[in-house]
């Protein structure tokens, strides 16, 4: 399924790409076109379409009425080393040309493009200490807190249906049918007796990554942030397994790493064998970062590219823009039924190879 998304991606990249292309190659014999001509002809900035969805910002855009952009202003919280703290909507700055109490969002083609900034005394840019509530932030709370509600509601209804009343129907055993595959077949299987210590870990991690999932593939707000295609998320939820790995190991498994049971001559006198259990410490976390960011961010350039299609082709003609228009919307249909699948597999990738690296760090050898 992956190497079957990666080539869907290249071949959308390379249609788009063809597509674009296309006019300029048309246009070869002829004069030179005008700046209007050109805007006319290529309407869609698709780059700005793809990474304003997946990026983060300091506002949340949520439609275009005309020439008006309906957008929700966040709350931008920002410390200055000579100016101290600033807290003011995002809205402020577009209100001031751009700039609000010498604050403003770094052009593209600087090292900070995207973000806040502000000028030293040489007219040198410099991060503040940004810690502003961004559209990604403000996702990642309407996620967390829909996820609470879930959790909430479902252990409210056992609490007023005893076990001997039978058992769940409807969303509350959908919901069961979910933890009971994630306890039973993932985390007790891969984890070992010591289960039941990091079960709540795993599927907190589990029921999170599904949710964050799930809302970034709703077009309308509240959903549409890619919350787990944003690596400083998928860093943190590596952090966490990470510090549940090597917390808890067992002295087996620091016996494990520094002094393996591999012949001597690759422990001494050069430490290979401990250096290259020393360094896999690190890459298992790394690797669980990458899979989810790379595959949630993956599914979303693709589902944008092909949207983009139909803006792109409007101005060359009925029947490719029509042709094209069909073929896009078929294989977003397509697109958006595989994610629904790929958000239910990464969240579940996700804990079990977490449940197999504690697990890991939990065997006990035979005596």
């Amino acid at each position: 399924m992956k190497r079957l998304r990666t080539i869907l991606i290249g071949t959308l990249l390379a249609v788009v790409g063809g597509l674009c292309a296309a006019p300029a190659w048309a246009a070869d014999n002829d004069a030179a076109p005008t700046p209007e001509a050109t805007e006319e002809a290529n309407p869609v900035d698709v780059k700005e379409i793809v990474f304003g969805h997946v990026g983060d910002a300091y506002e949340w855009h949520i439609t275009t009425i005309g020439d008006t952009h309906v957008t929700i202003p966040l709350p931008i919280i920002v410390h200055s080393s000579t100016t101290g703290w600033h807290a003011f909507l995002s809205s402020r700055l577009e209100e001031n040309g751009g700039t609000y109490e010498g604050f403003s969002i770094a052009p593209e083609g600087s090292p900070y493009e995207g973000k806040l900034m502000e000028r030293d005394a040489s007219g040198n840019e410099v991060r503040p200490l940004d810690i502003s509530i961004t559209k990604v932030t403000l996702a990642l709370f309407i996620n967390s807190l829909l996820l609470v509600i879930i959790v909430l509601s479902v252990a409210r209804w056992y609490r007023k249906h005893p076990k001997e009343t039978g058992a769940p129907g409807g969303f509350v055993g959908l919901m069961e049918m979910l933890i009971m595959m994630v306890n039973d077949d993932v985390i007790k299987s891969c984890v070992g007796p010591n289960y039941r210590k990091f079960a709540p870990y795993l599927l907190t991690a589990f029921f999170f990554i599904f949710i964050n999932n799930l809302m970034g593939l709703i077009p309308v707000f509240p959903g549409g942030a890619s919350v787990t295609g944003n690596i400083a998320i998928t860093f943190v939820l590596a952090l966490c397994t990470f510090f549940a790995i090597n917390i808890f190991g067992t002295k087996h498994y620091w016996k494990d790493i520094f002094w393996p049971e591999v012949p001597w001559w690759l422990k001494v006198p050069v430490p290979m064998m401990p250096f290259i259990e020393l360094f896999g410490i690190f890459t298992k976390p790394f690797a669980l970062m990458i899979r989810l960011f790379a595959n949630m961010l993956a599914g979303h350039v693709a589902m944008l590219i092909l949207a983009s299609l139909v803006f792109i082709t409007a101005s060359m003609g009925p029947a490719l823009n029509g042709s094209l228009t069909v073929a896009s919307v078929l294989f977003n249909i397509f697109m958006n039924a595989l994610e629904l699948l790929v958000a239910f597999i990464q969240a579940y990738v996700f804990t079990m190879l977490s449940a197999v690296f504690i697990g890991l760090a939990q065997e006990r050898k035979a005596e």
